[in-house]
């Protein structure tokens, strides 16, 4: 048991992630009350205009490829921190105003969503390395690891927390506290004990810097197969907004609460896949594997599913498999990247995995709306599968190693 909790040791880490629990938990109330918004009040049950929510909130993570790897290997990862949070933060709080007042339209969510996309698309890259500042190398996977279970633990809460919030007092007062949350990880920002970080040196500013990031990661073998897998589970498996929300409206015939208990459901399992790989010394290629095999099997049990209580039991297994995947993908690669690359490396683990969103999002949102939620989840099985198969194409031939190839940095 020590061992799954060893960063907590940490001190500079116990700060870290207590804000980041806060949160991550008004993210969760704030993700689940936007998609009904979206669905229930802005358009009637129509998974199409999630799509292009999706699509808008994760495009960034790719069409800014070029400038956030940049910034999180050649800025100080902490300010630059300080200053995504405060901007999400106060996103969330205009947004919410809009609501309670009642002016909140359509094309104000897009919009929003975009914005609060491009802060999370500079975010995202130097939150994960931030973690190698805190505990160093040694405890990375195990400080991967347990980031997730702190954001999934948030995810088990938020949901239905933001089903009792939009029942009590409404969907505006949801996206406030969750701009009120993003004060949590500042005040923790600012108590880090600063002299106690792995603070790397910056990367040299030279021109081409993203270029140079791209063509490192790209004729690595381990690097460009596991890209290529993120790619295809993150652009057609990973849109669970539109799978649960059209399930629990169309299928299930259930309210706003009863759709939060579905994604409280599929937390327990990447709170499960969470704790599994902060117990294990070192991530394999071979996880990465079975991970994405279970994940097709989830999702098409979920497509089959004939009660709500056995597709909440289906979410918790695909949480389980997704968790596993994202987790064992994000040690695997940043372990075995040098550190100075490592920033413009995760900007595009972070691009293959989401910015494939407004390919995906649009695709699965209208099979969603034209054949069936049923159907938009056996995309997510495909993709699942594909991914195995890539996966297992590449072992056999010798292009991956199960462990960390450190020495083709």
């Amino acid at each position: 048991m020590r061992r799954t909790f060893r960063s907590l040791e940490n001190p500079n880490y116990r700060i870290w992630i207590a804000g980041a629990f806060v949160s991550n938990t008004g993210t969760w109330i704030q993700r689940v009350s936007q998609d009904w918004l979206v669905l229930t009040v802005l358009t009637r049950n129509s998974a199409s205009a999630l799509g292009l929510i999706m699509a808008l909130q994760f495009g960034p993570q790719f069409l800014l490829l070029p400038f956030t790897g940049y910034a999180a290997d050649h800025w100080n990862q902490r300010r630059l921190l300080m200053v995504t949070q405060a901007t999400m933060g106060i996103l969330a709080m205009a947004l919410g105003l809009l609501t309670i007042t009642g002016l909140v339209r359509l094309w104000h969510v897009c919009i929003f969503a975009f914005l609060s996309g491009s802060a999370a698309a500079f975010d995202a890259p130097v939150r994960q390395t931030f973690v190698t500042e805190l505990v160093g190398d040694r405890d990375l996977p195990n400080a991967v690891a347990l980031n997730s279970t702190s954001f999934n633990s948030a995810r088990m809460i938020g949901p239905a927390m933001a089903g009792l919030i939009i029942a009590s007092v409404g969907l505006g007062w949801a996206f406030l506290i969750n701009g009120v949350s993003f004060f949590a990880v500042l005040i923790s920002l600012a108590r880090l004990r600063i002299s106690e970080l792995h603070v790397r040196p910056r990367a040299l500013r030279a021109k081409g810097s993203f270029t140079e990031g791209f063509r490192y990661a790209w004729r690595r073998s381990d690097l460009r197969i596991t890209l290529i897998m993120l790619f295809l589970i993150g652009t057609f498996g990973l849109n669970f907004t539109i799978f649960i929300s059209t399930m629990a409206v169309r299928v299930f015939h259930v309210g706003a609460g009863g759709y939060g208990l579905l994604s409280s459901a599929m937390a327990v399992g990447t709170i499960s896949g969470a704790l599994t790989n902060a117990s294990r010394n070192h991530p394999r290629f071979e996880t990465l594997l079975g991970a994405s095999f279970l994940f097709g099997a989830g999702c098409t049990l979920a497509a089959l599913a004939p009660l709500y209580g056995i597709f909440a039991a289906t979410l918790a297994l695909t949480g389980f498999a997704s968790l596993s995947f994202t987790n064992t993908s994000n040690s695997l690669i940043q372990l075995s990247t040098e550190p100075s690359m490592r920033g413009r490396v995760m900007a595009l683990r972070i691009g293959f995995a989401l910015g494939g969103t407004p390919i995906g999002a649009p695709i699965v949102g209208a099979i969603a709306d034209h054949w069936g939620p049923r159907w938009a989840l056996g995309v997510g099985a495909l993709a699942g599968f594909a991914s195995a198969l890539i996966g297992v194409g590449a072992f056999l031939r010798g292009n991956v190693s199960n462990r960390p190839n450190l020495d083709q940095q």
